[in-house]
């Protein structure tokens, strides 16, 4: 069976600009990079502002398994079958952290027939945008440090600096460091911490702002510490945000990339699906929807994760409405869920996916209360028996919700027409899309909301440091801000052992944080990392480039 990586690196792609002419893009709006990608810059989307936008097809799923269950996959197939069956399509995606590629989740760029081009760039370096993104945050940090040490007149308190260094890394040694040891000519001695590049608010900032000066604006306005009398220092106090915007300015332009069929794609930004919102940049959303008849987006982990910050925060804070939204199921998630260890998912078992079936169920309940209309396409594995196949799609006919079987990883678009037809009936369906809360909602009222309708927990406790810093945000002015809920991808709960359907549960928010800059509020269900770990065998191990430059173990 071919790789990933092989399967990629036996399709000779079109040039860039091919994709780009394809798409009606001119010559001056396009910023090459090599051969095989490019940037669309700010002039392509003035000229194109005023085209009625295209359907807006979002890609969710339920509870993963830690293998990962084929979401981007079926993204990027689905993208591929609407072009097979005549729609003009744009797939808009985040780019990989390269935490991941080298640990053990992988990269970003799909897998099998349903892939994006150059996979190697994509998930390595790219366009820089991570490494510009770094640079930005760590001129933050370097900033805020250097006011302390050449006098500090703004009296910044060390012990209540809020900001991280960041590297788009796992390296579990940076998660608690002390910084600034050497003597007075070295800055002042403090403790610190490093969190990945993902999942800095800089990433968030990145993916939510409109244009270059929404940015900048964002960014001032990031909360960066406190001084000595308590009050707020922002990075706008540092005189900062003019330089840092310097640095995204190229970045913040989408990438254009192509799949293995040649549909076009946009790639680009990526931050945490917990901590942030865990979707790609707006502005690539906006390019995608003017450029083609349907847009297929996708957001990170589950739909009680990625698809409700996608609907709460990204559509709050944009105005984006989805048409309609695929929800990507497998039968080993659901024997995963239904009890069975991840080495045993791939074995028959239907008594274990009828018991962990439940979990569906509540994802299609929870997606249908932002009304949408829903499809949920079953991403088929080799594994899977016709028996199991059709026990998914007997229970998706008792929820009322539509359904096709997905084979892209095998067949690429051809592969998802029937998932296709169906999406394009979805969504020209009338939506009555709406939020779960309103803005003027307490926090405290937009956390149990979601932890209620989405989680289906029974209420919200609160530890003794959630309450001070609740106190704290409504004092900055932040309780008229989204949510963002940070907690287990694997269950709807906040314990990851509470697998399918749990039911009699509370959940425990632990601490609130304020991302001022992005624009919501970060609630913090369980001990979150924001600084992954490398595993035992790192994927990193088997990563290799040849004399010719051609690599290897790339998936």
């Amino acid at each position: 069976m071919l790789t990933d990586i092989k399967i990629a690196q036996q399709v000779q792609p079109k040039r860039i600009w091919q994709i780009a002419e394809g798409l009606g893009v001119q010559e001056e709006e396009l910023e090459p990079y090599g051969r095989f990608k490019a940037k669309l810059n700010a002039s392509l989307y003035q000229r194109i502002s005023g085209r009625k936008d295209g359907k807006l097809i979002l890609v969710t799923a339920i509870n993963p398994t830690p293998a990962g269950e084929g979401k981007t996959t079926t993204s990027i197939g689905l993208g591929d079958a609407l072009t097979k069956i005549g729609k003009k399509s744009v797939i808009a995606l985040r780019e990989p952290s390269l935490g991941p590629v080298f640990g053990i989740k992988g990269g970003a760029t799909g897998g099998g027939y349903a892939q994006v081009l150059p996979m190697e760039d994509i998930n390595l370096h790219f366009t820089g945008d991570f490494h510009a993104i770094t640079s930005a945050n760590n001129l933050l940090c370097a900033m805020l440090d250097n006011h302390i040490q050449q006098g500090n007149t703004l009296h910044i308190d060390p012990r209540r600096i809020l900001i991280q260094r960041c590297m788009d890394m796992n390296d579990r040694q940076l998660r608690k460091i002390v910084c600034g040891l050497g003597g007075k000519a070295s800055g002042v001695p403090r403790e610190d911490s490093f969190c990945i590049t993902v999942a800095t608010e800089i990433m968030a900032i990145f993916c939510l702002a409109q244009n270059l000066n929404d940015l900048k604006q964002r960014l001032g306005k990031i909360l960066v510490a406190y001084n000595t009398d308590g009050e707020p220092v922002y990075a706008h106090s540092l005189k900062v945000e003019g330089a840092m915007a310097a640095l995204l300015k190229d970045a913040i332009n989408p990438n254009l990339v192509q799949t293995l069929e040649g549909t076009p794609a946009l790639i680009h930004g990526g931050p945490f699906a917990n901590i942030a919102h865990g979707c790609n940049s707006i502005r690539a959303t906006r390019y995608a929807l003017k450029l083609g008849d349907y847009c297929v987006t996708e957001a990170g982990f589950g739909s009680d994760l990625g698809a409700e910050k996608f609907m709460n925060i990204n559509c709050r804070l944009s105005g984006l409405k989805p048409d309609a939204v695929v929800l990507v199921a497998t039968a080993r998630a659901l024997k995963y869920n239904g009890g069975v260890p991840k080495a045993e998912t791939g074995k028959q078992n239907p008594a274990a996916l009828q018991a962990g079936i439940e979990n569906l169920g509540a994802h299609i309940t929870g997606l249908k209360k932002y009304g949408v209309p829903v499809v949920v396409a079953i991403n088929r594995f080799e594994s899977d028996s016709e028996e199991e196949l059709a026990l998914i799609e007997r229970y998706c006919r008792e929820k009322g919700a539509d359904f096709a079987l997905s084979e892209v990883f095998a067949k690429g678009g051809a592969g998802g027409i029937d998932l296709a037809q169906k999406v394009c009936k979805a969504a020209e369906q009338k939506s009555d899309f709406h939020l779960l809360y309103p803005d003027n909602a307490p926090i405290t009222e937009k956390i149990e909301t979601v932890a209620k309708e989405i989680y289906g927990a029974d209420g919200v406790t609160y530890t003794k440091q959630a309450l001070r810093s609740l106190d704290s945000i409504r004092s900055l002015g932040g309780d008229h801000m989204p949510v963002c809920i940070a907690k287990t991808q694997y269950s709807l709960s906040d314990d990851p052992k509470l697998l399918g359907r749990p039911t009699g549960f509370h959940i425990t928010i632990r601490d609130v944080k304020l991302s001022n800059g992005a624009g919501f509020a970060v609630a913090y269900a369980g001990n979150v990392l924001t600084m992954p770990g490398l595993p035992s065998r790192p994927a990193a191990e088997q990563i290799d480039v040849d004399e010719n430059g051609t690599i290897s173990g790339l998936f």
